[in-house]
């Protein structure tokens, strides 16, 4: 298999999503590749009953950019090269925003962590992961969490 040079990585900065960085960076430093964290705000807004406007919103973009922030840091450390993307597409599910990203970047895997959500939980809460499986045009790598 020929290393993975693109790695795009969805982060939210829960410890899951954290770990998930953590596996992307390890395999970009092997693979002398670069890692993308792409954080999306209005996953929020599509879960909220309330307008995703004004101060909520800069509230989520100032979130979104320290979450970001923490990533290149994370990146830094290992030595590995990483750029960071915020996205804010007002109703767009995360499992589209992330192929968009990855057939735009070209990304060649995405290393998305997973809550491992059952029953009830995942009918409520759906399941960002398994949207990013079904809809991403390349691999991709799930992180199981805590």
């Amino acid at each position: 298999m020929p290393p993975f040079q693109k790695i795009l990585v969805p982060v939210d900065g829960s410890s899951t999503s954290n770990k998930a960085l953590d596996y992307a960076l390890q395999l970009a430093k092997e693979d002398h590749g670069q890692v993308r964290a792409l954080h999306a705000i209005d996953e929020l807004g599509y879960l909220s009953s309330y307008e995703f406007s004004g101060a909520l919103v800069e509230t989520a973009r100032k979130s979104g950019t320290e979450v970001l922030q923490k990533a290149v840091v994370a990146a830094q450390a290992l030595n590995v090269p990483a750029d960071t993307k915020l996205v804010d597409q007002p109703g767009q599910r995360l499992g589209q925003t992330v192929a968009d990203e990855a057939a735009s970047w070209g990304a060649d895997l995405v290393v998305v962590g997973t809550h491992g959500r059952r029953g009830v939980d995942r009918v409520l809460l759906g399941s960002g992961a398994e949207q990013i499986v079904r809809m991403s045009p390349v691999a991709v790598l799930t992180v199981r969490g805590e």
